[in-house]
C-alpha cells in the first residue's frame, strides 16, 4: 500500500512541476512579446525559476519515496 502512495505522490510532484514550468515558459514568451528589448533578463529569470521549480519537484519525489 505504501508503494502505491509513494507512486501517487511522485506522480503528483511531476505533474505539478510540468504545469509550473509550462506556465513559466508561457508567461516568459508573453513578456518577451510585450517587451522584446528585455529578452536577456526575461530569459535568465525564466531559467532560474524553472530550475527552482524542478528542484522542488525533485525534493518532493525523493520525500515521497523515502516516507512511503
Amino acid at each position: 500500500m505504501t508503494g502505491s502512495l509513494a507512486a501517487i505522490g511522485a506522480g503528483l510532484a511531476v505533474i505539478g512541476a510540468g504545469i509550473g514550468i509550462g506556465n513559466i515558459g508561457a508567461k516568459a514568451m508573453e513578456a518577451i512579446a510585450r517587451q522584446p528589448e528585455a529578452v536577456g533578463d526575461i530569459r535568465a529569470n525564466m531559467i532560474l525559476m524553472a530550475a527552482l521549480v524542478e528542484g522542488a519537484a525533485l525534493i518532493a519525489i525523493l520525500l515521497s519515496f523515502f516516507v512511503g
